[in-house]
């Protein structure tokens, strides 16, 4: 009872220095008086009290913007000093509260809604450990790190994701530009100019900027997955492939590279999908997996690849992919890696046959009438090839057909083409004519 008579006497006496300072403008003194008031009541392990304080400190008519500060920095030093998890939490929420709405310490508040958020985790509530993240939106603050902002960014979009919010996770990711992970940091940074922002330094956990872009992909890599879009996959595989210390261990890169040879085959075909294909064959460390190696050397040769054979190939390596990066691919994979190669196969015929039989088309690809029809008719849909069935004849045809306007405009090129050539002739002609002073007959 004494000792809280006598800490209540102490802080009376605090409080009356710290409006003295506080009227006057001292910014040193003020500052002082409250950091010394909240240090007694930290040593008197009064926690109620210490709260209380800084509600009150913060609150008085005129408070000075440094001595916010810091009172708020001040406080969040003894977060982890506290005795149990209640006091911690009501702690944050106090000083969550007084920095509510204040720019000046937008900083330390998302600090501390990030430790609240962490807790609440822990705690197993991911819902609401990510409502409480979202309510930040530290790409608008100007005075804190890159790296922590990223940070800050991938911590709410893995929390939508572990709560399945994948609509939410997208629109998050957004935030972060992937050209952001290729600045070159090994350049000095510029001195800030007079009237410049200062920008902080980020705390010492904060990872760099290749263990964040690393994150950000795999992250990007669980929403893909949930959309089965295979294509955006292998894209962060590749990126992760391409940082330098993934690259360099064989390691490492060994089981990224052979992620992106699956989701190679398993995208869709396309221009982007076949550009990268011929890039990743160029790779030195593809010939430390030549089975892969093979796989994508089938997919560039334009041949009808029997799927039962290429399927007994690889079958024991589809399976292994468990025990490697990024788990197994799954049943679903399966049967879209069978589809792919079917399309490959229909993408071969048609580049040497410009009529088949349908009997003839689906012999060429081991299917059923049936099933042969229902391929081709997807890739037409989906525009990936241009063909017709006629049912009557059972025939298919490969190629778009031209309508007469498109068959007049060929033609009305080609002409202006043979014009063109037909007078640069004749130019060429009378140049000659004149250099060396012929006569031309009639």
């Amino acid at each position: 009872m004494e000792g809280k008579q006598s800490l209540e006497a102490a802080i009376e006496e605090l409080l009356l220095v710290e409006k003295q300072m506080r009227v006057a403008g001292d910014v040193a003194g003020t500052k002082k008086a409250a950091i010394d008031i909240l240090k007694l009541c930290f040593e008197a392990r009064a926690w109620s009290t210490f709260n209380d304080q800084i509600v009150l400190l913060v609150k008085r008519r005129g408070q000075l913007k440094q001595a916010v500060t810091a009172i708020v920095q001040q406080g969040m030093q003894y977060v982890d000093e506290t005795p149990d998890l209640e006091t911690r939490i009501e702690l944050i929420k106090t000083l969550n509260n007084v920095s509510a709405g204040k720019i000046y310490v937008e900083i330390e508040r998302s600090r501390l809604i990030k430790k609240l958020a962490k807790i609440k985790e822990e705690q197993g509530l991911i819902a609401e450990a990510a409502d409480l993240m979202q309510e930040i939106a530290v790409e608008t603050f100007g005075a804190m790190a890159k790296t922590e902002k990223i940070a800050f960014i991938l911590e709410q979009v893995r929390l939508c994701l572990d709560g399945q919010d994948y609509v939410r996770a997208q629109i998050l990711s957004r935030k972060i530009s992937t050209r952001v992970f290729d600045v070159d940091d090994s350049k000095e940074k510029k001195k800030p100019k007079e009237g410049d922002s200062v920008v902080e330094d980020a705390p010492a956990d904060t990872p760099s900027l290749l263990e964040l872009k690393r994150i950000y992909h795999e992250l990007m890599i669980r929403y893909h997955s949930h959309h089965n879009e295979y294509f955006e996959i292998c894209r962060s595989y590749k990126a992760i492939y391409e940082i330098p210390s993934v690259k360099d261990n064989p390691a490492e890169c060994i089981p990224v590279l052979r992620k992106i040879c699956w989701y190679l085959v398993l995208s869709p075909h396309g221009p982007m999908q076949s550009s990268l294909l011929n890039c990743t064959l160029e790779d030195k460390n593809l010939y430390e997996i030549p089975d892969f190696r093979l796989l994508l050397k089938q997919l560039v040769t334009m041949e009808v690849i029997q799927w039962t054979c290429l399927w007994n190939t690889f079958k024991d390596e589809f399976d292994n992919e468990k025990n490697f990066l990024g788990g197994a691919l799954g049943d679903k994979a399966a049967e879209d890696l069978r589809h792919r190669i079917i399309e490959h196969n229909i993408i071969v015929v048609s580049k040497y046959y410009t009529r088949i039989n349908l009997s003839r088309f689906a012999d060429l690809l081991c299917l059923s009438l049936q099933e042969a029809e229902k391929h081709l008719s997807d890739m037409v849909v989906s525009k990936a090839l241009a063909a017709k069935i006629d049912r009557p004849t059972g025939r298919v045809c490969f190629g778009a057909t031209k309508d007469s306007n498109d068959i007049l405009n060929t033609w009305t090129m080609n002409l202006e083409k043979l014009l063109d050539l037909v007078v640069k002739s004749c130019q060429q002609v009378h140049k000659e004519t004149m250099v060396h002073k012929v006569a031309l007959e009639a």
